[in-house]
């Protein structure tokens, strides 16, 4: 018993699971995607109660609190992998490209299809620069800016789906709540936080790498500098050289 205990303590360390638990959140978030637009799109579930909507909604909530869940725990843990960097930021494009072209078939007057490009668009755009920036050896950090953009996009995904049952929502005696009017303002912050978000990006990547280039040409300056040219020899030497 001792001898196992000693082969276990000394043993090499156990390597770093792939599939860990932070993963496995980001996996679910993947995987709610697909079911989220069958929600959505199956005529399964009846809008007559609000019972495909709720539903939708609920699950689109609990999605988009997986992104900071899994984060957080993968921080805590001490258990970020390659898989997880690379998994995460695809599982929220993934999931808010997979919302708004499913709200685009179910409520069109809210999401026309050019909304639709804007926020799928800037996410490509991001994720391009983001690729530059990391073969250029630099990293784009997420700005507050674009944080703040996802909250909206949340709202205005949740605004959207539940105005297909409710333009108002009544809360008590004489009070409603608008869904229709915060799913119209919504969606149009929203657009208009994704560009400005996405101009936040650009001018991030574009001062570093202006910055990386103007010092690659300083050193090249500096190296074409030290370079010492090659001593010629005399006419003369050369002549006797060959003479001989």
């Amino acid at each position: 018993m001792v001898e196992h205990n000693q082969v276990r303590s000394g043993g090499p360390p156990e390597p770093p699971q792939a599939v860990n638990l932070p993963n496995s959140i980001t996996l679910i978030r993947i995987f709610s995607i697909p079911l989220l637009i069958w929600i959505l799109s199956s005529a399964r579930f009846s809008s007559h109660n609000g019972e495909k909507e709720l539903l939708a909604s609920a699950l689109f909530i609990a999605a988009s609190m997986t992104d900071g869940i899994d984060g957080y725990l993968a921080r805590k843990r001490g258990q970020i992998t390659t898989m997880g960097i690379l998994l995460d930021p695809l599982a929220d494009k993934l999931l808010i490209a997979a919302a708004f072209v499913t709200l685009v078939q179910l409520n069109p007057s809210l999401v026309p299809a050019w909304v639709a490009v804007v926020v799928i668009g800037r996410e490509f755009l991001v994720s391009g620069l983001r690729s530059i920036a990391a073969s250029e050896g630099f990293t784009i950090e997420a700005s507050d800016l674009g944080k703040f953009k996802m909250v909206i996009q949340i709202v205005s995904v949740v605004a959207v789906i539940l105005d297909h049952r409710w333009k108002v929502w009544p809360v008590y005696s004489y009070y409603v709540f608008p869904i229709h009017w915060i799913a119209y303002l919504a969606i149009w912050f929203m657009v208009f936080v994704s560009l400005v978000s996405a101009i936040d990006y650009f001018v991030a990547f574009w001062s570093k790498i202006d910055r990386r280039v103007v010092k690659r040409q300083r050193r090249a300056f500096i190296l074409s500098r030290r370079r010492k040219p090659v001593p010629v020899p005399p006419q003369a030497d050369r002549d006797v050289a060959t003479t001989t």
